[in-house]
């Protein structure tokens, strides 16, 4: 890490996030002034190129990418016309302990005299929450579900090859082609897709428009430095910025400010879930990388460099601010950038080059929040590449996360992508599947599992909040058998998912009619040809996710049931419902007789192993192939970010013998401590879920520190990987930390700044989480490598 890089992660490290107002104001301004003037999507494109005319620009010392979201590293602006904060949300902000963001009073008072009154009822928020029905309302405060739409826009998007070979002008010629053959005798849709179009044109110009200020900003500078060597650096930049993103990039460095100025533009546009992710970066990168190096314009530390302020340049971008339940699902800064190493190409040969090592060193040396890099390992990584991240894992970041290409390509395959489309995908946010450059795929919320069997306990009632949330399925201390209960649990499921998608369905198409995103549509592919935006089917593929909670709990739980109430009689049903009911108080010893007497998943055991199955396709049959609005359909993944926590507050006691309130397995990882036979035994139960019909599970795992010390340990994680992956395991990632650690990091956060933790499918800080996530972590167990 050279001066430069040190002073550039210095600064972003130490940076507190804050909120900037500018893009509200600006946005308030233009909506009094223009709306009902334009065609939607032509209104959305011009009020981008308003902001982008006016938004104060950045540029700071060091710097070899440019470009910032708000006015400053960390600063992020909010986007009112998806959620309008209070002045009591912006005051939250600014106090709580988790994602905290400092909001200036004098900016409250603003937001309050002059956004607030335009956007209250205007907002998608307000428009959302104004139409549900009441049983959705119920379901979802009762902790059901999470709807991801309700204050962030759709979007879970990374992107392809196609900005590296094409810039802006040639992509608004391709527009105006598109324009020239609009078939207005034969096309009932020519005029909308006419208004799409002229929209993205206008965007296009929107980011030029954006560069050019920054080429104009570093020439400006340039005049006033003293540094003839920074002064060649800023003259340089400028060059770079009047070059992309209007035309394709032709050196290292071209291609990374072309990426970046994309992403700025899709982040700035709206708020999209999960932002933006470059996909396959380290191939993107290479045929420039290689270039440089043989034509001497370029050395191995120059492309470095450049790849460090890159990296910095990602952190100093803090998701926009999450409250409400939004909040509480996934509480955190990170803004969810994944970037894929290795993989395969669209060709089918292998993904990893001397660039995928080169961010791998770059990862090491900075250790930064974000971005997030995945490693994909096909059957022909090298063990080389893996044995080179497995280096990285054991330092203890909680990255770079492990994917298993070969299924990832499966995944997509079974739903009817090419085959080089599925290459060329991947993974982006936490561990979702799919066709990077070519598909919207979207978020819709968490569903709460383990909830869904506490209602079917309880006949369709929340014992939480005491509503009816579900259908009538009997009481359950009259089932005859397990079987009586499985079907009422179905039925649950069945009832809540149909609820779920319904209003997905309709919050969709607000979406399209009231928020487009031009400019996201620009570069995805077949949204210009099909003149469509991204949010309305524009792109060749359009899927809808629900990502499924709590499969390691709600096995345990159904499999305490059976062995204890059905199968070996020695618990009633009644009593059961009375522990739980009392959260085990005055039921201690029946507590400890379900915790350690019952075939719990994760162990190799297939009494357990086969009722994860039996949920896992309930799960599939329930939600996989009900219809979108975009001609496409819904699959299930198997993550849960925080939400696990947050799902955990609103369950209650649990037959597996878990606490109400405490939080609820992970992703597909099994309960808290449950997993008691090893590593090894957690990936054989996991390997009998048929992982390449979801969109992406999430394994955690933890070890010692210790355990990975040396370089045969390595080989013994790579092993462990393989294997799994032999077996069609989607994914899995490491802790690499002792519990004594986390504790002294809890007792004297400020010594422990720099730890990093894997939370879901990212990382975060520990200092920066609050204690029931800390206690989460804790006690995931501890695993050892035979």
């Amino acid at each position: 890490m050279n001066q430069r890089i040190w002073n550039l992660r210095k600064e972003s490290f130490e940076a507190k996030p804050a909120i900037s107002i500018e893009r509200a104001l600006l946005e308030t301004a233009f909506y009094k002034a223009e709306y009902g003037k334009h065609p939607l999507p032509v209104l959305r494109a011009m009020f981008f190129r308003h902001l982008c005319e006016r938004k104060t620009i950045y540029i700071g010392p060091g710097e070899l990418i440019v470009g910032e979201r708000g006015p400053a590293p960390k600063v992020v602006p909010t986007f009112p016309e998806l959620t309008c904060h209070s002045a009591e949300d912006l005051r939250i902000l600014n106090s709580r302990e988790m994602a905290h963001y400092t909001v200036a009073e004098e900016d409250i008072a603003t937001y309050e005299r002059e956004v607030i009154p335009y956007w209250q009822g205007r907002s998608m928020r307000d428009r959302v929450f104004a139409h549900v029905p009441q049983e959705w309302r119920d379901a979802y405060e009762s902790g059901l579900f999470t709807e991801f739409m309700e204050q962030r826009a759709p979007g879970h998007t990374a992107l392809d090859g196609m900005i590296y070979e094409t810039g802006l002008n040639e992509l608004k010629a391709h527009i105006a082609d598109r324009i020239a053959r609009l078939d207005y005798l034969n096309d009932p849709h020519a005029a909308a897709r006419a208004d799409q179009l002229k929209a993205m044109d206008i965007a296009c110009d929107a980011v030029i428009l954006f560069a050019h200020r920054h080429a104009d900003l570093a020439e400006q500078m340039a005049q006033t430095e003293a540094d003839p060597a920074r002064k060649a650096e800023m003259l340089h930049m400028a060059s770079v910025c009047r070059h992309v993103p209007a035309n394709a990039p032709r050196t290292f460095h071209e291609a990374l400010q072309m990426y970046w100025f994309v992403h700025l533009g899709t982040i700035t546009e709206l708020n999209g879930w999960d932002a933006m992710s470059p996909g396959h970066l380290d191939q993107h990168l290479a045929p420039f990388y290689e270039a440089g190096i043989a034509d001497g314009t370029l050395t191995r530390d120059a492309a470095k460099e450049l790849l460090s302020c890159f990296w910095i340049k990602v952190n100093n971008h803090p998701a926009p601010p999450k409250v409400g339940v939004t909040a509480k699902e996934s509480g955190t800064y990170n803004d969810f950038t994944q970037i894929n190493l290795g993989g395969l190409k669209r060709d089918g040969t292998d993904g990893v080059s001397e660039v995928s090592y080169l961010i791998l060193e770059v990862v090491d040396d900075l250790h930064l929040l974000q971005p997030q890099p995945s490693v994909h390992v096909s059957s022909q990584t090298p063990d080389r590449f893996l044995k080179a991240a497995a280096r990285v894992i054991r330092k203890g970041y909680g990255y770079p996360s492990v994917f298993n290409t070969d299924t990832v390509v499966m995944q997509q395959i079974r739903v009817g992508k090419s085959v080089e489309d599925a290459r060329e995908g991947g993974t982006s946010g936490c561990i979702e599947t799919g066709s990077f450059g070519k598909e919207a795929y979207i978020l819709t919320g968490y569903l709460n599992v383990p909830k869904v069997l506490e209602v079917a306990l309880n006949n369709g009632v929340d014992p939480l909040t005491g509503k009816r949330v579900g259908p009538e399925t009997g009481d359950a201390r009259e089932f005859r058998d397990f079987e009586e209960l499985y079907t009422a649990f179905s039925r649950q499921l069945e009832y809540v998912v149909d609820l779920k998608i319904r209003v997905n369905n309709y919050i969709e198409r607000m979406y399209a009619a009231h928020s487009p995103a031009p400019f996201l549509s620009v570069v995805i592919r077949d949204c210009i040809e099909n003149g469509r935006d991204y949010y309305d089917g524009g792109p060749r593929y359009n899927t809808n996710y629900i990502q499924c909670c709590g499969i390691g709990t709600v096995t345990d739980s159904l499999s305490a049931i059976r062995t204890h109430v059905f199968e070996q009689k020695k618990v009633s049903m009644r009593i059961l419902l009375e522990a739980l009911a009392a959260n085990f108080e005055g039921h201690e010893a029946l507590r400890l007789r379900l915790w350690n007497k019952t075939p719990f998943f994760g162990n190799d055991d297939d009494r357990a192993d086969n009722i994860m199955r039996r949920v896992y396709d309930s799960l599939y049959n329930t939600i996989d192939g009900k219809p979108n609005t975009k001609g496409s359909v819904y699959h299930l993944n198997m993550l849960s970010t925080t939400c696990h926590v947050y799902f955990g507050k609103m369950l209650g006691a649990t037959p597996n013998g878990r606490y109400a309130q405490l939080p609820e397995s992970d992703g597909t990882s099994p309960s808290h401590g449950a997993d008691r036979n090893g590593p090894t035994a957690v990936v054989k139960s996991l390997s009998k879920m048929d992982q390449i019909k979801s969109g992406g599970t999430l394994l955690n795992q933890r070890f010692l520190p210790s355990v990975l010390a040396g370089d045969a340990d390595l080989d013994k994680l790579v092993r462990l990987i393989r294997s799994y992956f032999a077996m069609n395991g989607h994914h899995i990632q490491f802790n690499v930390v002792d519990t004594e650690t986390l504790r002294k990091a809890q007792a004297t956060p400020d010594e422990y700044r720099n730890l990093l933790v894997r939370v879901a499918g990212y990382s975060d800080y520990f200092v920066d989480l609050d204690a029931d996530h800390q206690e989460e972590i804790i006690s995931r167990t501890e695993q050892e490598l035979g």
